[in-house]
């Protein structure tokens, strides 16, 4: 009889459109239907998968979301040199089933957090913004190994917090205003601009 262990993990490696991330694809769900991201090595205490990336000395950047991980390298290390290592290091940690990912009692929300789910004291414009985010902007950028949230509408102003490979990628400010600005502007005329967070 044949004893099954821990599943094998494959990972799999997908360029971004920013240099300077790369998604590490697993064929197991990580944060099935979440994102969570950890700009820098105090933010990633929630996720023990996300400490351990940061004691790297290249990671910059962890973002991580359905069954993939987004990592932001140091600009003077080359993908080339680390990939091979970090896909070693998580085929290991994912197959350990005993491993958190991460721990969401330790997540802390704040009332001021972004995201594109509809509640009910938003306004219709408000609610018409997160539609179009969630519908439209939401698979592309997910492709990428990123994601964008929605932050804030203020006359006409809507705000949106960019994370994973969105953050500090060179094309994410044409695609913000090329693209997203453009499509906002053509579906809810109330809308005028388009900003990114500054971070």
């Amino acid at each position: 009889m044949i004893k099954t262990g821990n599943p094998i993990i494959s990972i799999y490696t997908e360029m971004t459109p920013n240099p300077e991330t790369m998604k590490f694809v697993a064929n197991k769900l990580l944060y099935p239907g979440k994102h969570i991201d950890f700009p820098d090595e105090a933010s990633a205490k929630p996720s023990p998968l996300a400490s351990e990336l940061f004691s790297f000395p290249f990671i910059r950047g962890v973002f991580i979301m359905a069954n993939f991980i987004t990592l932001t390298k140091t600009s003077e290390t080359d993908w080339n040199d680390i990939i091979p290592t970090i896909k070693a290091f998580l085929k290991e940690y994912l197959e350990d089933n005993n491993r958190p990912i991460v721990n969401e009692d330790e997540i802390v929300i704040t009332k001021e957090s972004a995201s594109n789910e509809v509640s009910a004291d938003d306004t219709d414009v408000v609610k018409r913004i997160k539609e179009l985010l969630e519908n439209y902007v939401k698979p592309a950028v997910e492709m990428d190994g990123g994601a964008i949230q929605f932050k804030d509408y203020n006359e006409g102003t809507v705000t949106l917090m960019l994370q994973g490979s969105c953050s500090g990628c060179p094309s994410s400010m044409i695609t913000l205003k090329a693209g997203i600005e453009g499509m906002m502007k053509r579906m809810i005329p109330e809308v005028r601009e388009v900003v990114a967070e500054a971070e």
